[in-house]
């Protein structure tokens, strides 16, 4: 039986040989990505993130601590802060979702004149940040996963439970930062509840791993080939293999926000970003800019670098987040709202490929060609 296969290979050595080769270029392959895929989790893993001041250093606000479960049933810590103004009426209530390695207290750096203009702010702890129950096994990591969404989500219900109990509108805005931004857009996606969003420093974890995993490609790939030609179909399913390996090994699943925003009930946005952020480019909030329903918002802040736009522009910060509010959740813009219409000319048919830190915030964009 052996001497008829040995034949047989013989007999058809071309056929042998093609078959052969495309066994040999599988394996080598699954070799070279699965290498790869483990290079590449591996620097997720341990590639460390450039960490904001201490909120500490700015004034805090004060305000009724209250508990409440996530959507997968752990126990969460928040505070509701009311306006300093309790005799005035509400300008409508914020549910403001902190950065990575923060907790509740950071609501203080962001939102402060959002307060001070007469807003409510509901802010929280995330799972095994600040006072919330810790979740064993479960490490986060800088990217918003299903654990976030899940806080996010259980932040949003007990809000709408309160602003019921207290006889309001169950209306309300959401202002996340960096990962909480990620997460607070994915939780709010569906929910017609969520008036307005705003983030600072928000991306979309598939679009920056695809980012890292072509960057990663010229410093590890010693053909040019290797990383110059490849379709976007390749860079989808390498994505998909670190995604599930990183799901094994971190037991979580990044969202994807960008699908989330073009999947959400439409709704105001506004984009905040860094033009000098080295950890996520701007590039990556023009990408989410580009797929948002109207109205949108983007501000690119010169010489900002991450989170950190508050700290390099704190007046027109402020400008900025209370007057996209006033005009999107309360309905009530003062004249010189800068994000009315008659506040700005008519933008251009298509800006010039290389601006890189405009500012184009401020003006209502009427496509995603505007820019």
């Amino acid at each position: 039986m052996l001497g008829d296969f040995l034949q047989f290979l013989a007999r058809n050595w071309a056929l042998t040989s093609i078959v052969a080769s495309l066994i040999l270029m599988v394996v080598l392959c699954v070799l070279i990505i699965g290498k790869y895929v483990r290079i590449t989790v591996n620097i997720l893993q341990e590639a460390p993130l450039p960490l904001s001041r201490k909120v500490r250093d700015f004034r805090p606000i004060r305000g009724d601590d209250v508990q409440f479960w996530a959507t997968d049933g752990l126990l969460l810590r928040g505070t509701i802060c009311l306006r300093p103004n309790t005799h005035e009426p509400p300008r409508g209530l914020i549910v403001f979702a902190p950065e990575y390695k923060s907790d509740r207290e950071s609501v203080a750096r962001y939102c402060h004149s959002l307060w001070e203009a007469g807003y409510d702010l509901f802010t929280f702890d995330f799972r095994n940040h600040g006072e919330s129950a810790f979740e064993e096994g479960y490490l986060p990591r800088q990217w918003p996963s299903d654990r976030e969404v899940a806080d996010v989500t259980g932040a949003l219900t007990f809000v709408e439970e309160w602003l019921n109990g207290e006889g309001r509108p169950v209306e309300y805005g959401v202002f996340g930062i960096s990962r909480g931004a990620g997460a607070a857009i994915v939780a709010a996606a569906h929910r017609p509840t969520v008036k307005a969003i705003a983030t600072d420093g928000a991306f979309s974890p598939d679009r920056v791993l695809e980012h890292y995993l072509k960057r990663y490609a010229e410093v590890f790939a010693t053909v040019e080939f290797v990383y110059r030609n490849h379709p976007p179909e390749f860079w989808r399913f390498l994505r998909w293999c670190v995604f599930l390996a990183c799901h094994r090994r971190f037991r979580c699943s990044f969202q994807s926000v960008q699908r989330a925003i073009m999947r959400m009930i439409p709704r105001p946005m506004l984009f905040i970003h860094g033009a000098r952020d080295s950890y996520i480019s701007e590039s990556q909030s023009r990408l989410l800019y580009a797929v948002a329903s109207q109205p949108r918002h983007l501000w690119i802040v010169p010489r900002a670098k991450h989170n950190q736009s508050v700290v390099v522009a704190p007046q027109e910060y402020a400008r900025r987040t209370v007057d996209f509010f006033d005009l999107y959740l309360a309905g009530c813009p003062r004249p010189d709202n800068i994000y009315h219409a008659d506040q700005w000319p008519p933008l251009p048919s298509r800006a010039p490929a290389s601006k890189t830190t405009a500012d184009v915030g401020a003006q209502p964009v009427t496509s995603a060609s505007d820019e």
